[in-house]
């Protein structure tokens, strides 16, 4: 068939280009499946704790994937300036991920640790009063915002569907665990669960090094 048919021919065109798309992303997806670097976690990885799998929820809430990125690229640039760069064995417990590209704020791959929970909470708060040249918004009412736990169980069920259905060798939710998450929680602010997020973040390659 030459060139010119399927130039000609909008129908044929749209057949050849769904095989071609289909074809590469077999190539590419596939694979991907049955690579251990892909389906297990990182050495030191844990399954988030009930306080930071509702901290994650507060984080996507309030759109801070908006501003900051969580993958470090393997380029000097940003591994002098972030840390080691990201695998992928490090997010089969997200679903979903929070990778991102927009960067108006700085990456916070491997913002877990770097901080003191009172930093966070003062930079939440208003983030000025630590870094004077930031242009991000204050946070101030999830100091005040108790977290509605009534969905927790069901978050970690699902999380468990999810993780074993991607994943080899990753850790689930037990039942006891499940059950224990509303009472564990009780009291607990939005803003104390989006700390507890973000100082786990990274930490797990930074301990390994």
């Amino acid at each position: 068939m030459s060139h010119e048919v399927v130039e000609k021919n909008i129908g044929i065109m749209i057949i050849f280009i769904i095989i071609v798309i289909s074809f590469g992303g077999l190539v590419e997806i596939v694979p991907l499946f049955f690579i251990k670097q892909t389906t297990e976690p990182v050495q030191g990885q844990q399954k988030y704790s009930a306080l930071r799998l509702e901290g994650r929820d507060v984080y996507v809430k309030n759109g801070c994937y908006l501003c900051h990125s969580q993958m470090i690229r393997p380029f000097r640039a940003e591994t002098e300036r972030y840390g080691h760069y990201s695998v992928a064995g490090e997010f089969v417990y997200d679903h979903p991920f929070q990778w991102g590209s927009k960067r108006t704020g700085p990456d916070l791959a491997r913002v877990g640790g770097r901080y003191s929970d009172d930093w966070h909470r003062v930079h939440l708060i208003n983030p000025r009063d630590v870094v004077p040249e930031s242009n991000m918004p204050p946070f101030s009412w999830l100091a005040e915002n108790e977290l509605d736990t009534a969905l927790t169980p069901t978050k970690m069920r699902r999380m468990n569907t999810l993780v074993s259905a991607t994943c080899n060798g990753c850790e689930l939710y037990t039942e006891e665990e499940i059950a224990k998450a509303p009472d564990e929680l009780k009291g607990k602010t939005e803003m104390d669960a989006l700390i507890a997020y973000l100082q786990g973040l990274g930490t797990a390659i930074k301990a390994g090094r």
